[in-house]
């Protein structure tokens, strides 16, 4: 090997592992933005430790840039977070996104929905009689949801999902598209709100 191929070789090697520590740091390091206004309430590695506030990690960049900026336009109505978002430059909300979205979910459990019961039903097979699709046929079975389309579910809080679900029922949150969980939370009773919620916070 010449002395020329041996230099280009040890620089490659460098920028390889430039990039590798880099994007190490950017998965553990919060940036300013997540220091000093979400972690708070959502915890440095977004895994919230109260339930009426979602866990953001492993949640998909592209969702949560855009309930930001929903928030800060006032698309999705929220006096805590339009405030809070309203701090945020557009820069911020994308690095606040990726940031979290690279964080380790951590795993819950349901406390009556396991198998075979009405939450998991609901989840796999929707509510044929009301015209109520599964949640697993947007949201996935193990509740990954869809990157850009729809959210991660599998793991979140009880309380913040059937809070939501509530929201979506009374038009108090409006920010989904073509209103299909609006339309969806309409036709779900309470009880099958609290089984599903329940169900999904130990989805895995």
């Amino acid at each position: 090997m010449s002395g020329r191929n041996a230099f280009f070789i040890i620089i490659l090697s460098f920028l390889i592992s430039s990039t590798a520590i880099s994007e190490t740091i950017a998965q553990k390091t919060p940036p300013k933005s997540v220091a000093n206004v979400c972690a708070a309430c959502h915890g440095v590695d977004g895994n919230s430790a109260i339930s009426a506030n979602p866990k953001l990690s492993g949640q998909h960049p592209e969702y949560l840039y855009k309930q930001l900026t929903n928030f800060k336009s006032g698309a999705r109505a929220n006096a805590v977070m339009s405030g809070m978002a309203g701090m945020l430059s557009d820069a911020d909300m994308h690095l606040v996104a990726e940031y979290y979205s690279k964080q380790t979910l951590s795993l819950g459990q349901a406390k009556i929905n396991g198998s075979g019961s009405l939450g998991e039903k609901i989840y796999r097979a929707g509510i044929q009689a009301n015209a109520v699709p599964a949640c697993a046929s947007c949201h996935g079975p193990t509740g990954d949801g869809l990157p850009v389309k729809y959210p991660r579910l599998g793991g979140q809080h009880t309380e913040y999902v059937l809070n939501q679900l509530r929201q979506f029922r009374l038009g108090a949150r409006a920010n989904d598209e073509a209103k299909v969980m609006r339309t969806i939370a309409a036709k779900l009773t309470d009880q099958e709100m609290e089984a599903v919620a329940d169900y999904i916070q130990g989805l895995r």
